[in-house]
């Protein structure tokens, strides 16, 4: 689902005009950004938790030149850990996609 089906989508669910729906989200986008960036999380009690974590450098190979080694240096990535309610609802729309997936075979 990209960015304007997730608006036309929530226009639909909640009768709320569109430009207030794409400003919610464009908030919503700058606020998590700008609160992970200072260090801190975003949490939404029951769908997930967005932070951000240092991934440590490493020794790479360069894959131009495989028998040389590159520094990948340490760099900040935006992590998000799925909440209870979330895995849950997964969890019960595991069997449907399994026996739509096997349907499909």
């Amino acid at each position: 689902m990209k960015k304007y089906e997730l608006i036309n989508a929530l226009v639909d669910k909640t009768k709320v005009n569109k430009k207030d729906v794409e400003s919610v989200i464009d908030a919503f986008e700058e606020v998590t950004t700008k609160t992970i960036k200072g260090g801190d999380e975003v949490v939404l009690t029951g769908f997930g938790t967005f932070s951000a974590r240092r991934r440590k450098g490493r020794i790479g190979v360069n894959p131009r030149n495989p028998s040389e080694q590159i520094d990948i240096p340490s760099v900040v990535v935006p992590k998000f850990k799925a909440g209870k309610n979330l895995k849950d609802a997964l969890k019960k729309d595991e069997s449907t996609m399994s026996s739509s997936a096997e349907a499909q075979e």
